[in-house]
């Protein structure tokens, strides 16, 4: 994720308390400078920097649910400003990337007015199967809960994706 600062923030004095700033401001505060910028959504990333001089930087990092989540962002975003690999995004695993790409391949199949049957030939690289076997196939089960599921996932399911297993 690259944050990119399109507008240079207002600058708002004489604050003692920083803590919420309406996005794309920066507060002075007795401790520094503080950023706030939209990461997209409803969040935010709020930066402080200590010194207004110095161009390091402090991360502010919620210790909520999301707190692993957050601190792995902040590491990542770590890496990317030294230069230094980022580590890759461990929150899922080879098959879950697998089962949401199925998912939105299913839910698109039955958003364009795709069958069932067809959405699993294509998903599973099916023959034409005989209605009858049709009824009795694996695969008919298994896009009936892709299709459960992706609805789940387009209602706002989606974020649980993005949760680290410690934050479940």
């Amino acid at each position: 994720m690259v944050l990119v600062l399109q507008k240079v923030p207002e600058v708002l004095s004489g604050a003692v308390e920083p803590t919420i700033l309406p996005e794309g401001r920066t507060r002075l505060a007795h401790d520094g400078l503080h950023h706030l910028l939209g990461a997209g959504g409803q969040r935010r990333l709020q930066v402080l920097q200590s010194d207004p001089d110095d161009h390091t930087l402090v991360a502010i990092v919620p210790l909520d649910q999301d707190g692993f989540a957050r601190l792995a962002a902040v590491y990542s975003l770590l890496a990317r400003l030294h230069g230094r690999k980022v580590p890759a995004d461990k929150r899922l695993t080879r098959h879950k990337r697998l089962r949401a790409r199925r998912m939105l391949q299913a839910y698109d199949g039955c958003l364009a007015g795709a069958s069932q049957r067809v959405i699993a030939e294509v998903i599973f690289r099916l023959s034409r199967v005989s209605r009858d076997e049709w009824q009795s196939a694996p695969e008919r089960f298994a896009v009936m809960a892709l299709l459960r599921d992706a609805r789940k996932m387009v209602e706002g399911g989606y974020r649980a994706l993005l949760r680290s297993k410690s934050a479940r």
